[in-house]
């Protein structure tokens, strides 16, 4: 309908978000609340958008803060299309995170019976690294829960006590690559997620966003 007749339909009290009655001025989010016309949903035909963030440290992945901390939104402002993150990343961590506004395809790629693994360069300092590395390969339990054993390398040593490793996973729980290197007497200074399934970061400066290509959108494809 055109805006006129929407602003009738408005005021006489025909239209509801998430059960109450609207109000002309109000603000909704389509894809967030239940919008209603005469008690039927309002369908928004909107374009899809699927993109890829190299999130930078200190920046949180929500889309508003409270604490008026720089979040992802803040960073997706250009793209025109209000897009949401797919899964997190920590505050402290950073690299690839995807956002698109098509709920289906996050869930699909967020449902743990898909298991897209995740990559990360992670630098850590500690004692007998080696020995740390092999037990990061082996299943282990983390918050009671017996996590897949991951793929890990010793990229490079940078001292006696400090190491670059690429630690891949399936799981993607809670913090779950620090509180592994935690678990064998490692601390993680820096986190870095360079891959999601057959995506890559590749050379995507810190705080830039791109289009993910057709053939990116389709290896997520289940």
């Amino acid at each position: 309908m055109s805006r006129r007749a929407a602003e009738e339909a408005i005021r006489a009290g025909r239209v509801t978000c998430n059960g109450q009655t609207a109000s002309i001025g109000d603000t909704a989010d389509p894809s967030m609340d239940e919008i209603l016309l005469d008690g039927r949903p309002v369908l928004m035909q909107e374009e899809k958008i699927y993109l890829m963030l190299h999130k930078p440290r200190g920046v949180v992945t929500t889309m508003s803060d409270e604490q008026g901390r720089k979040t992802v939104a803040d960073l997706v402002k250009d793209v025109g299309i209000r897009v949401y993150p797919v899964g997190r990343l920590d505050l402290d961590s950073e690299g690839l995170l995807l956002m698109t506004n098509d709920g289906n395809f996050a869930n699909r790629v967020m449902h743990p019976s898909h298991e897209f693994s995740k990559c990360y360069e992670t630098w850590v300092k500690g004692e007998n690294i080696e020995d740390a590395v092999t037990a990061l390969g082996r299943p282990m339990w983390i918050d009671g829960y017996q996590i897949r054993s991951a793929a890990v390398r010793l990229l490079r040593r940078i001292s006696e006590t400090e190491a670059k490793l690429s630690i891949t996973i399936h799981e993607g729980r809670n913090r779950q690559v620090r509180k592994m290197c935690e678990a064998v007497g490692l601390r993680v200074t820096k986190l870095l997620r360079v891959s999601e399934g057959k995506l890559q970061l590749g050379e995507l400066p810190s705080g830039k966003w791109r289009f993910l290509t057709k053939e990116e959108i389709k290896s997520f494809d289940l």
